[in-house]
């Protein structure tokens, strides 16, 4: 296992077997994002990106209180109380977004615990989202007088629709794993004692199968999700005839024939 040395103690990250582990690391506030967490997701996001051994990203929270409950206000009074200071905050928001945005591997979120307002926008970052029974969510910005940014509410809106994204938002209320279930706002919800395992399993069947499948799926499933006039069909149409023309799908056929598991190098 490598662990990346970050400068704050309150985000962690590991590499092992294919999976890039991101752990919020704050649990004394619930795993509450506070500005210097900000700047270690981008070094994280950058490296496990910029790794090839590096298949699959799983984020998580410390300990199992809260994926992220939300976040930091304590820092608001220091951080956010004039115009400056909100221009500075929300453009180191505005690039974690972005990051998560550009993410071309894919993101698994792990969720136990509190999963409420910038918890809920980082989860909604993810590909896949499982949670433990227990888990709880919302978006509780009506019950501080904050603005939800677009950018969030519109992944909250093609999710669970408009209807649904307006009673969350409107009533700020807590929702069960069962309600996020049935509404879409995750994939999976299994018994907490299970969370582990099941999300270790996923992410390893994923870190084995081709890079290049997995990268032009993501690319292609986001295209789609475009306006018809800013999709790039062409850019989708290279990431499949790449796949075709690789040592990759060589190596998925003559494993098929050998009956054996493929070894794939992402070429």
């Amino acid at each position: 296992m490598t662990e990346l040395t970050l400068a704050t103690e309150k985000m962690k990250a590991e590499k092992k077997d294919g999976i890039g582990w991101m752990t919020f690391n704050n649990p004394a506030r619930r795993n509450a994002l506070g500005y210097a967490m900000r700047e270690a997701i981008l070094e994280i996001i950058e490296d496990f990106e910029n790794d090839p051994e590096v298949r699959v990203i799983v984020m998580q929270g410390a300990e199992d209180k809260a994926f992220v409950s939300g976040s930091d206000i304590s820092e608001f009074a220091e951080k956010r109380a004039t115009p400056e200071q909100r221009e500075v905050y929300d453009a180191l928001s505005s690039k974690v977004n972005e990051a998560f945005t550009n993410i071309q591997k894919p993101l698994i979120a792990m969720i136990r615990g509190f999963c409420m307002g910038a918890g809920v926008g980082t989860a909604l970052h993810a590909d896949i989202r499982v949670a433990a029974e227990g888990s709880q969510f919302g978006v509780p910005a009506a019950k501080l007088a904050l603005g939800y940014p677009f950018r969030n509410m519109k992944k909250i809106v093609d999710l669970v629709g408009p209807a649904k994204t307006k009673e969350i938002v409107f009533t700020g209320r807590r929702y069960s794993g069962e309600e996020a279930l049935a509404m879409g706002l995750i994939n999976t919800l299994v018994p907490a004692a299970d969370l582990d395992e099941v999300v270790h399993e996923l992410a390893s069947t994923i870190a084995a199968n081709a890079p290049l499948t997995i990268l032009a799926t993501k690319v292609i499933v986001a295209e789609a999700a475009k306006d018809p006039d800013d999709r790039d069909v062409a850019y989708c149409d290279e990431l499949v005839e790449n796949c075709m023309l690789s040592d990759d799908f060589k190596e998925g056929r003559t494993a098929f024939m050998e009956k054996r598991p493929p070894v794939f190098k992402g070429k």
